[in-house]
């Protein structure tokens, strides 16, 4: 059984077994799929002498000859090496097409296939887990220590510099898309190609953060207590394309956000120095609701959140299905613990 988690995946990648030939990569970041199946292919292709070819072959494809992907996959070349056949799931590449390739050792050469966020249970990640000479590898978001070394090489080769501040605030607004990330830095590097450093205000001259933005709506509604913002924004992000654990993940690092600033406040630092000590800094349109929320969440609801936040994040995970329904359950948890709080402390004042 070879299941690779999310944290093993760019090592399994770089360090290829040629051993497998054939792998699934699913998750939630769409552009990450797409770049490690690029790598994968291009490793296997490489990996015979003379190298073999890379036959994309897409839904459309198929609708032309459905039983193209099955003969190009059985099908020894009489030049080159063995073909590596990379393609997405669809209606007509899934789980019970793909089996006897799998399963009965009918594959010639390679294959990749891209998909969306499964299950544990879906029957195509079953049957790449499961297959001797298959693996499934996850993908999601980029994590903070990903995006640093992303933004690190994409510099290195430009031949410019980033100060501390400016690549915080970069690591903040990039990692919902690995394709977007790419996107930007290729656009902060276009904009800034006649400067040997880049600061902060190139960042937020050039960089976009508009769905960062539109999660933090989100979440700000959720902590201060107004669910029925939160629950209508947090409607429009998903039906922008937003995932609901992209959300998941952003109220839990603003409440761990709140957590740092309620400490500081609790050792006697003044809001102003507590404030200045975040990282990555906060846009001024923002101080004004952490300042209320901080009036509002104690360290021990802020640690009861935390507990919360941790169960929705892993039944999202493991129930995709499900995900927006246990993501607005969660805003709807954070908002009333907010409302409550600041009830109570309207009332004792």
């Amino acid at each position: 059984m070879t299941a690779i988690k999310a944290q093993q995946a760019e090592q399994f990648l770089k360090t290829l077994d040629l051993r497998y030939r054939a792998i699934l990569l699913y998750g939630t970041d769409a552009g990450v799929i797409a770049e490690r199946a690029r790598t994968a292919a291009k490793k296997l292709a490489e990996s015979s002498d003379p190298p073999g070819e890379i036959l994309r072959i897409e839904d459309a494809d198929l609708e032309l000859e459905p039983d193209r992907l099955l003969v190009e996959a059985q099908t020894i070349p009489m030049f080159g090496g063995p073909k590596v056949i990379h393609t997405r799931t669809s209606r007509r590449v899934n789980a019970q097409v793909l089996q006897p390739l799998l399963q009965n050792g009918a594959l010639a050469g390679a294959l990749v296939v891209e998909a969306g966020n499964l299950r544990p249970d879906d029957s195509l990640r079953v049957l790449f887990e499961r297959s001797p000479n298959a693996a499934a590898v996850a993908c999601y978001a980029d994590e903070t220590r990903t995006l640093d070394s992303i933004i690190s090489e994409t510099l290195e080769q430009a031949g410019v510099t980033i100060t501390r501040e400016a690549r915080e605030a970069l690591i903040a607004r990039l990692g919902a898309d690995r394709a977007l990330t790419r996107g930007e830095l290729e656009k902060l590097v276009l904009y800034t190609r006649s400067k040997r450093q880049i600061t902060i205000d190139d960042i937020d001259a050039i960089v976009g953060d508009a769905s960062e933005l539109a999660i933090e709506t989100v979440v700000l509604a959720a902590a201060s207590g107004d669910a029925r913002r939160a629950v209508q924004e947090f409607d429009r992000v998903v039906a922008s394309g937003e995932s609901p654990q992209a959300v998941i993940s952003a109220v839990q690092r603003h409440m761990q956000r709140l957590h740092r600033l309620r400490a500081s406040l609790e050792r006697g630092q003044s809001m102003d120095a507590a404030l200045r000590q975040l990282r990555p800094p906060i846009h001024f349109k923002t101080r004004p609701h952490l300042e209320a929320q901080c009036r509002i969440w104690t360290i021990e609801k802020l640690n009861t959140s935390f507990s919360h936040i941790a169960d929705a994040a892993k039944e999202a995970r493991l129930n995709s299905a499900v995900e927006a329904s246990i993501a607005e359950r969660l805003l709807l948890d954070i908002a009333h613990t907010a409302k409550s709080d600041a009830s109570a402390r309207s009332t004792q004042a």
